[in-house]
């Protein structure tokens, strides 16, 4: 093994690029010999990284050499022992799937990402991946099957069927049901359904889709009135079954649900509508207020793509 060793000396009183050096220094994985020398394995991969951490040490007044050193007989890869850092972040998954709650999901979704995300931090610099990183791994893929089996609870399956036409004067006034704690497609299936559907709509938030009452329209869950079929979700269905599928704007908003429900094809604004409805869901605890503040993103996400249809 070849090492890369970074020797530099900084201005005392520059604090800002001690603090910049430090950090690049830090996200490079280097590991402190001494005071102001830095050792990391050699690679082509980490050789820019360091010699642009020396480049900004001269430009603000310092000195630094990259030097390259032969194989020294030294075990100088225990310095870069990884251990610690991964016993952490177990300690912080196996935490997180303990206490995995199907009302926080959203939340906890979040805290895994990040988590995922330290990990793949960590991952990068493990220059010498041993035992400590395929364990860690696993409990993280465990997590990860954890979140999506409470997330995947009362979800509809897709079931195959034609889609009967239905007149929405037929359909003034209903109480509508659907289950409780509201995400993406439920949230906009509720709010085109007052929109565009039945303006006096009544929304009953369920516990169990079992509880639905029989005087109540049911959608997005096994057995309801409206959910997936075939290929499309919930929001999907119901634009067919009332004849709004002409309408360009609830159409592209129809693809953004459908990718942030059950994937395929990206759409541009779907991080942006997924970010809010994610800090309103933890926001709000109401299901009623939940809706009202969603329908003002949905009204105005619908009011944007109207005017950006091509004139005929």
């Amino acid at each position: 093994m070849k090492w890369l060793l970074l020797v530099l000396t900084l201005p005392t009183e520059n604090a800002s690029t001690r603090m910049r050096v430090w950090r690049a220094l830090k996200s490079l994985g280097a590991v402190v010999l001494r005071d102001g020398v830095y050792l990391l394995p050699d690679g082509e991969e980490r050789n820019p990284g360091l010699n642009e951490v020396a480049e900004d040490v001269t430009t603000h007044g310092g000195t630094a050499y990259v030097l390259n050193l032969p194989r020294v007989n030294y075990p100088f890869e225990v310095l870069f022992d990884r251990t610690a850092e991964y016993s952490k972040l177990a300690e912080e998954i196996t935490d997180l799937t303990a206490r995995i709650d199907a009302g926080k999901l959203n939340e906890q979704m979040r805290e895994a990402r990040k988590l995922r995300k330290t990990f793949s931090a960590t991952v990068t610099i493990d220059f010498f991946p041993g035992e400590a990183q395929r364990q860690t791994a696993g409990l993280l893929e465990h997590l990860d099957e954890r979140l999506e089996a409470f997330n995947a609870q009362g979800e509809p399956s897709a079931h195959p069927g034609k889609i009967a036409a239905r007149n929405p004067a037929e359909f003034q006034g209903c109480l509508w049901a659907t289950r409780r704690r509201p995400w993406v497609d439920r949230l906009a299936s509720a709010w085109l359904i007052r929109r565009h559907i039945d303006s006096d709509a009544r929304f009953l938030w369920l516990a169990s889709s079992t509880d639905c009452p029989s005087d109540a329209l049911g959608f997005d869950f096994d057995g309801a009135s409206f959910s997936h079929i075939g290929e499309r979700v919930t929001f999907e269905t119901l634009m067919a079954s009332f004849g709004l599928e002409g309408d360009a704007a609830l159409t592209h908003m129809a693809r953004i649900v459908h990718y942030l429900d059950v994937g395929g094809l990206p759409m541009p604004e779907a991080a942006g509508l997924e970010a809010m409805l994610a800090g309103m869901r933890d926001a709000i605890d109401d299901d009623d207020a939940l809706l009202a503040a969603a329908s003002q993103s949905f009204d105005y996400l619908y009011t944007h793509l109207r005017r950006e249809e091509p004139a005929t």
